[in-house]
C-alpha cells in the first residue's frame, strides 16, 4: 500500500509512473505541457536546436505565448517575436498565440482550457505556478529545461516537501485572494517556502472565486515556493467542465499525509494588505500604511488582470476621475477579458475616469514598456513583484496591492507650505492614505508592520501620520 501523500506528491508520482514518492527523491516525469514566452522562447529554441532533434515531442503539448514585449516594443523585441513565430510555424505548434489572440500567459492558458487538474506543467516563466489553483503541479524552469522539454516531453524533479496553509473563517470585507497571499508572504518571508510546494486549504479558500484562487497560486514563487496548489472542489469543476481540452484528473491529499509544516490562519486576521518596496514580504495592513505619494497606478498582470479584477476596479472608478497627478493604466489580461469589459460597460468607466487602457501585455510589470517609471517615481500595482528597479529606474518604487490600486489612483491629499515649512495631511476619508512630498524610507522587514510608521529623513513627527520638515 502506498504511503500517505500530499496532492503534489501524488501528481508527481503519477507522472513518474510510480506508486509513491517521498520528499527529496529524484524522479523523471512525463510532461503534459511545456510553456515559454517571447523572452524565454528564443533561448529555448536555440538550445533545442543544439540537442539535434528535428521535431518537438508533441506539438499539441507546447504553448508559445508572446506577451512580455508584444505588441512589439522595439526592433529587438520584434526579432524575438519573429523567432518564436517562425518556430511555431515550423513545428506546427498548436498553442501559439499571435497578437490579437494572445493574452498574459498565466491568465490565457487557464481561460482557454489548455491546463487543468492533475497536469504536470513546466514553463520558462517563474509564475507558471499559477495553474496550481486548478489542482495541477506547475512550476517555473529555465529556458534550457524548457528546450529539453520541447525535445523529450520529460523533466526531472526533486520531490518537494509541502507546506499546508489552512485559512478558516470569514474574510473581512474587501479582503481578496491577493491580500491572503501577501499576508502569507509577509508572515513567512520571500524564502519561507524555498523549494517547497505550498498547499492552500480551509473554508476561506473554498469560498473564493477561481480568479482569486489563481491570484494566490500565482504568487507562491514570491515565497520561494516550487508550486502553489489548491484542491479541486465544485468551484474548480464548474470552471473546468466544458473548458479543458482534455479530461482532467483530481488528486487530493490524504488525511494523514505528512507536511513539513502546517500554518493555521484565522481569515478574520487578514487585513487589506499592501507590500511596500522592495520585497513582496514587506507587507503592511492598508490601515497602517504610511502616507506615500504615487505617480502611477497599474491594474492588470498575470496576478490581477482577470475579469473580476476589472469589475472591482470599475466599481471604484465609476463616476470618479483619476487624480491629475496620477497615471492610471488598465491592462485586461486577455482578449476575452478585454471584450467582456466592453460588453459590461467597464471600458466606458475606465475611459471616463481618464485611465489609459492597453491591449493585453505584461509590459510594465517587468519594466518592459507601457508604464515605465522615471527616477524617483512611485507606482501602486496589482502585479506581483516590487524589487529594486522592477518597473523602471532603480530609484523608483513599486507598491503591491489588489483592489487598493484604483482607490490610490483617485486619491488626493493636501500639501500646505509656509515659509518653506510644511505639514502633510491625510487623504480623503475611507480611501488609503497617499500623501505628497515626503521621501520614502523603505524597510526590509518581512513581517506586517503594526507599530507607527517610520519617520522619513529630514522630517519630525508632530502627530500620527503628520510630519514637519526639519531640514
Amino acid at each position: 500500500m502506498a504511503r500517505p501523500m500530499t496532492m503534489a506528491e501524488k501528481i508527481l508520482a503519477a507522472h513518474a509512473h510510480l506508486d509513491e514518492v517521498e520528499p527529496g527523491q529524484l524522479i523523471e516525469c512525463d510532461l503534459d505541457l511545456v510553456l515559454s514566452n517571447d523572452i524565454t522562447s528564443p533561448i529555448a529554441i536555440k538550445n533545442f536546436k543544439k540537442i539535434g532533434v528535428e521535431k518537438v515531442f508533441d506539438p499539441t503539448k507546447i504553448a508559445l505565448v508572446p506577451d512580455h514585449y508584444v505588441p512589439n516594443k522595439d526592433i529587438k523585441s520584434a526579432e524575438q517575436a519573429k523567432q518564436v513565430r517562425e518556430f511555431a510555424r515550423e513545428q506546427g505548434i498548436t498553442h501559439y498565440y499571435e497578437v490579437g489572440c494572445m493574452g498574459v500567459e498565466h491568465a490565457l492558458l487557464p481561460e482557454q482550457g489548455v491546463v487543468g487538474a492533475g497536469d504536470l506543467i513546466i514553463g520558462a516563466d517563474s509564475h507558471t505556478c499559477t495553474y496550481g489553483a486548478l489542482g495541477a503541479f506547475s512550476t517555473g524552469v529555465g529556458s534550457t529545461d524548457a528546450a529539453v522539454g520541447y525535445a523529450t516531453g520529460k523533466a526531472w524533479f526533486k520531490v518537494p516537501e509541502t507546506l499546508l496553509f489552512k485559512i478558516d473563517g470569514e474574510l473581512n470585507p474587501g479582503v481578496t485572494g491577493k491580500d491572503i497571499i501577501l499576508y502569507i508572504i509577509g508572515m513567512i518571508g520571500v524564502d519561507g517556502a524555498l523549494y517547497k510546494a505550498m498547499e492552500f486549504a480551509g473554508s476561506a479558500i473554498r469560498g473564493l472565486s477561481m480568479d482569486q484562487r489563481l491570484s494566490i497560486s500565482n504568487m507562491a514563487i514570491e515565497a520561494g515556493g516550487k508550486a502553489g496548489l489548491i484542491e479541486v472542489d465544485d468551484i474548480t469543476r464548474a470552471y473546468m467542465d466544458g473548458r479543458t481540452e482534455r479530461p482532467y484528473t483530481e488528486y487530493h491529499s490524504d488525511p494523514d499525509a505528512k507536511y513539513a509544516k502546517v500554518y493555521e490562519i484565522k481569515a478574520s486576521d487578514i487585513p487589506p494588505t499592501v507590500a511596500f518596496p522592495h520585497l513582496p514580504s514587506n507587507t503592511r495592513p492598508v490601515a497602517e500604511a504610511r502616507d506615500v505619494k504615487i505617480d502611477q497606478s497599474v491594474i492588470g498582470s498575470c496576478t490581477n488582470g482577470r475579469l473580476e479584477d476589472m469589475r472591482q476596479a470599475a466599481a471604484v472608478l465609476k463616476g470618479r476621475k483619476v487624480h491629475p497627478d496620477v497615471r492610471c493604466i488598465v491592462i485586461p489580461a486577455t482578449q476575452q477579458v478585454y471584450k467582456q469589459c466592453i460588453v459590461e460597460g467597464l471600458m466606458d468607466i475606465f475611459l471616463d475616469a481618464n485611465c489609459a487602457v492597453s491591449t493585453p501585455t505584461c509590459g510594465p510589470c517587468l519594466g518592459g514598456y507601457m508604464g515605465i517609471l522615471a527616477a524617483g517615481e512611485r507606482s501602486i500595482s496589482t502585479s506581483n513583484r516590487n524589487f529594486v528597479g522592477r518597473m523602471g529606474d532603480p530609484t523608483s518604487e513599486v507598491y503591491l496591492s489588489s483592489r487598493q490600486a484604483p482607490f490610490w489612483a483617485i486619491s488626493v491629499c493636501r500639501k500646505n507650505w509656509t515659509n518653506g515649512k510644511g505639514r502633510f495631511h491625510s487623504c480623503i476619508s475611507r480611501v488609503p492614505r497617499i500623501v505628497t512630498g515626503a521621501t520614502s524610507t523603505p524597510t526590509s522587514s518581512s513581517r506586517p508592520v503594526t507599530s507607527t510608521p517610520p519617520t522619513p529623513s529630514g522630517w519630525q513627527r508632530t502627530a500620527w501620520r503628520i510630519w514637519t520638515r526639519t531640514s
